[in-house]
């Protein structure tokens, strides 16, 4: 058994050399089939990217689902925290501020600039008003909230505006389901592309080929260098990929946090996580190798000793 063993690993051992010497004797056509399929790989995992990223932002949006219910002019201070305090204690409410007619005022002097003509006003016209945010953020019943809001006598208008997120979000899915056939058309490209150069390398050494068939050499002896050979070419690409994502993520840093700044925000643009450039390696790896089997499974079969 140790014996065999050791034979078998020998074999993949004079493969994987025979493989890499191949790709070593022309570097710029291994650069530039590496690069095709790098750029192949690249597209959909960095779209990918871009789409987390966008979906983390929408994600931390946490007050961009909350809604505000205006209490009726003559609602008491006491009854306004009254009715605060049961809205605060519903299981599908996180949080509830209520905000009296003075900090409205306040805020609004600071915002609108209108301060003289506030000055002019006898009283302060603006009622006591609850800002509400759901438990589950933009996925919670907040139309249900909203609704019972509504039934509250003292309560005369609640002003809902979370659709526009609800659109995003949908966006988001959508995008995510285009990438997902994109990756799949981009992946069968790779394969395809990994499987012509495979050929042609066939092609280029059929008499050799023709010369271990004749001393017995087997299908699966012949083959397993050229098995190697796709696996390089898809790993080669995928770590090409991870660098140009790398790269074109730095570009935009930048921007986008100069973007985001004008925001508020310190968000920064997240790149490959370990997973995911796992994923990516071990894909390239597996759609060279498979590109490899197929060419290898139709071609080698053609070439037979005369």
């Amino acid at each position: 058994m140790t014996r065999s063993l050791r034979r078998y690993l020998s074999l993949h051992a004079q493969s994987f050399a025979s493989a890499a010497a191949s790709l070593a004797r022309q570097p710029i056509a291994t650069l530039m089939t590496a690069l095709v399929i790098a750029i192949a790989l690249a597209l959909p995992a960095g779209l990918r990217v871009l789409v987390g990223n966008a979906s983390s932002i929408v994600g931390s949006w946490d007050t961009a689902v909350d809604f505000s219910a205006y209490l009726a002019a003559a609602v008491a201070p006491e009854r306004a925290r009254e009715i605060a305090e049961d809205i605060r204690r519903r299981a599908d409410v996180e949080a509830v501020r209520l905000v009296t007619p003075d900090e409205a005022l306040a805020d609004f002097r600071a915002r609108s600039g209108f301060g003289e003509a506030l000055d002019a006003l006898g009283e302060n016209p603006l009622p006591y008003t609850l800002v509400v945010r759901p438990a589950s953020g933009a996925a919670g019943d907040v139309e249900g909230i909203a609704a019972a809001l509504r039934e509250i006598d003292e309560v005369e208008l609640v002003q809902l505006d979370t659709e526009w997120v609800e659109r995003l979000r949908a966006l988001l899915g959508l995008a995510a389901r285009v990438l997902d056939v994109i990756t799949a058309l981009l992946a069968v490209g790779v394969a395809l592309v990994v499987g012509n150069t495979i050929r042609l390398e066939i092609l280029n050494r059929a008499a050799e080929i023709e010369v271990i068939k004749l001393v017995g050499g087997t299908d699966a002896f012949i083959r397993r260098p050229f098995l190697y050979l796709g696996l390089f070419y898809g790993f080669a690409g995928a770590v090409g990929a991870a660098v140009l994502i790398a790269v074109v993520l730095e570009l935009l840093a930048e921007p986008t946090a100069a973007v985001a700044a004008l925001y508020g925000s310190d968000f920064r643009l997240a790149g490959l996580s370990a997973g995911d450039a796992a994923v990516l390696f071990a894909g390239g790896a597996l759609l060279g190798l498979a590109g490899a089997a197929l060419a290898t499974a139709r071609h080698l079969r053609a070439i037979e000793p005369r």
